[in-house]
């Protein structure tokens, strides 16, 4: 089923054995997943999509589950791509697509590479599984992890969406309260995992979550004919789907089923929290740890992304760039995709058209290029961050001007 032939540190290039447990690197660096390319070029077609599966497990032969039969799916992928013609024409854009993961089955992008982690997790007889989120990431994990029949144990900040804290309780996982950042959530997992026994599933910290996460490359490519688009916004917090964007997207080339120029990849961060930028700006190859980060895009406030290299070598491959967005602003802009287009973009999709706007006023971006925005979740993960915007107290006001009616 699967063409994979080995993993490869994305640092010093040393091969490991596939169908083993796998880390980090002994030199620090995260694994890659590598496959047989021309195997599989000469094996499967594009055309052999039509009777695929409906989900990012079409592209099973490039995806590294070997038994179809381990395969832990909630039906997450192939999401909808919109084109957004009010929104576009009040930017004065022409061609402006939002692919929406927040019709993913937990509300976000992270089902993608939980299904594939916690596929492999079986294929691999992994029981106790533990990772360090800010809210998405675990809620995704203890589905799939419920689904799967494996101990899934969950470490987030104290402040995390409710939503997030509620959803993993529900899936019977275990959650982990932690007066911190994400980071410091990876710092306990870390001293405790052996004496535990967990496997860390936390970004990067495996090889497979990036596997999933570079599916809505393939979908990108898909949903738009085999022909790219210019320029691709993401919210990068750990950065991981943009890496996993841009590793689809050789892969591809590889097979020859894309040619031609890349989409520019754009990271877009928040002021509270943007070692990306900040590195990205000053030419650094990796990040430095952003003291104090804060934003109300949970999903952003990662200060010291693990694959801070490989997202850098993206951005700057692609002829992309990084830009930082006020909470303010990505929140207007949450609500602005929804008064336009009827998605309710969780902050962190906001945050690509506050960027947006800013690209096009500088003329990094062509009002005529074909563009799209990542809303990596549904809003209604987020309605405390929302509360900003509408408050309790503007409910009192509307029930005294007769907005509220009190059946006999």
């Amino acid at each position: 089923m699967s063409h994979v032939s080995h993993l490869e540190c994305s640092v010093c290039g040393q091969r490991r054995e596939a169908g083993n447990v796998h880390t980090l690197c002994e030199c620090g660096g995260p694994l890659l997943v590598r496959y047989d390319l021309e195997k599989a070029k000469a094996t499967w077609s594009r055309d052999s999509l039509a009777k695929a599966p409906p989900n990012m497990w079409r592209y099973a032969p490039l995806l590294p589950v070997k038994d179809s039969r381990h395969i832990v799916s909630l039906g997450e992928g192939l999401t909808p791509i919109m084109k957004t013609d009010r929104l576009a024409a009040s930017l004065g854009a022409s061609h402006l697509w939002v692919k929406d993961e927040g019709a993913n089955p937990t509300g976000s992008f992270k089902d993608r590479g939980m299904s594939c982690a916690v596929s492999m997790c079986v294929e691999l007889g992994l029981s106790k599984i533990a990772v360090a989120s800010a809210g998405n990431a675990g809620s995704a994990l203890a589905a799939y992890a419920a689904a799967a029949g494996i101990e899934a144990h969950i470490f987030v900040p104290r402040d995390v969406p409710r939503s997030n804290y509620t959803e993993c309780r529900a899936y019977g996982a275990h959650v982990t309260l932690v007066n911190g950042l994400i980071s410091d959530c990876g710092r306990i997992i870390a001293e405790r995992k052996h004496a535990e026994g967990w496997f860390d599933i936390s970004g990067l910290k495996e090889p497979y979550r990036i596997e999933g996460k570079k599916t809505m490359g393939y979908e990108i490519a898909e949903q738009f004919g085999w022909s790219l688009p210019a320029a691709i916004l993401y919210p990068t917090g750990g950065g991981v789907g943009l890496i996993g964007m841009w590793k689809a997207f050789e892969e591809l080339e590889a097979l020859g089923w894309i040619s031609g120029r890349r989409p520019k990849m754009i990271a877009v961060q928040t002021t509270g929290c943007q070692p990306v930028v900040r590195a990205f700006e000053q030419g650094e190859s990796k990040t430095a740890y952003w003291e104090d980060a804060h934003t109300v895009a949970a999903g952003l406030r990662v200060p010291k992304p693990l694959g801070d290299v490989l997202t850098l070598s993206a951005i700057r491959e692609s002829g992309g760039t990084a830009i930082a967005v006020s909470d303010e602003e990505l929140l207007d802009a949450s609500l602005e995709i929804a008064e336009t287009t009827g998605i309710f973009a969780a902050p962190e999709g906001g945050a690509c058209l506050a960027g947006l706007k800013k690209l096009l006023a500088n003329g990094f971006l062509k009002p005529d290029e074909r563009i799209v925005l990542y809303n990596t979740a549904t809003g209604l993960k987020y309605l405390e961050a929302f509360s900003t915007r509408f408050p309790q107290s503007n409910r009192s006001e509307h029930d005294k001007l007769g907005g509220l009616i009190t059946p006999r």
